[in-house]
C-alpha cells in the first residue's frame, strides 16, 4: 500500500488551531488510513492509503479535521517519490555548508501562476535565496527566518496557490520515516 505524506498548514502556531498529534493519528485511523505516524507538532502525518493523492483526498482530511478539531487547515499531500524528488532537486548544494534549519521548502498545492518567477526575481535585493521548482519553493534564510524582511504577502499573491513550509531537517526526517514505512520497518 502506498505511503503518503500530509502536511497541515497553520496548526499549533502561536496557540491557534491546536491539534494534538495522538488525536490526529486517531483521526487518520478513523479515515481508514493505515499506520499513521506524526512528526513534530506542526501536523506532519505519514500514512499508508489505497487512495491516490487528489483534491478529494485533501478535502476528505480537511473535513474530518474541521469536524473533530474545529479548524480547517490546508492539507498538502506528497508521495514518498515526490518527497525524494524534492530533496534531490534542492538548489542548495551540500558543499555550501548551509545550516539545514535555515533552509525552508514550501510545498505548494498546485503549480504557481506564470508571474511567480518575475516576482521572485524582483526580490533579489533581499538576502534570502529563493528557487521555484515545480510545486516546491526553496528558500535559504542566511539570517534565519525570524529576522527576514521578505514581503511574504507579495510572494503569496504571486504564487496563486496555497502551501506550507517545512525546514530542511523536517523534510529529510519525514522522508526517512516514509522510506522506512515503504520498506516495512
Amino acid at each position: 500500500m502506498p505511503v503518503l505524506i500530509s502536511m497541515l498548514r497553520g496548526i499549533n502556531v502561536g496557540g491557534h488551531n491546536k491539534v494534538g498529534m495522538s488525536a490526529l493519528r486517531a483521526l487518520y485511523e478513523s479515515l481508514r488510513f493505515e499506520d499513521p505516524r506524526t512528526y513534530v507538532q506542526s501536523g506532519n502525518v505519514i500514512f499508508r492509503s489505497k487512495e491516490k493523492i487528489s483534491p478529494a483526498l485533501a478535502k476528505k482530511i480537511q473535513n474530518a479535521i474541521e469536524r473533530e478539531f474545529g479548524c480547517r487547515p490546508e492539507v498538502i499531500l506528497r508521495t514518498t517519490d515526490e518527497l525524494r524528488k524534492a530533496i534531490a532537486a534542492s538548489p542548495f548544494a551540500s558543499g555550501r555548508n548551509l545550516e539545514p534549519g535555515k533552509i525552508l521548502v514550501t510545498f505548494l498545492d498546485g503549480e504557481p501562476g506564470p508571474q511567480a518567477h518575475a516576482v521572485l526575481l524582483s526580490l533579489k535585493s533581499y538576502p534570502e535565496e529563493l528557487h521555484l521548482k515545480g510545486r516546491d519553493l526553496y528558500i535559504y534564510f542566511p539570517n534565519g527566518a525570524g529576522r527576514s524582511k521578505l514581503p511574504w504577502s507579495s510572494l503569496a499573491k504571486a504564487l496563486k496557490t496555497t502551501g506550507t513550509a517545512r525546514n530542511w531537517n523536517s523534510v529529510t526526517k519525514m522522508f526517512t520515516i516514509a522510506e522506512e514505512m515503504e520498506s516495512g520497518s
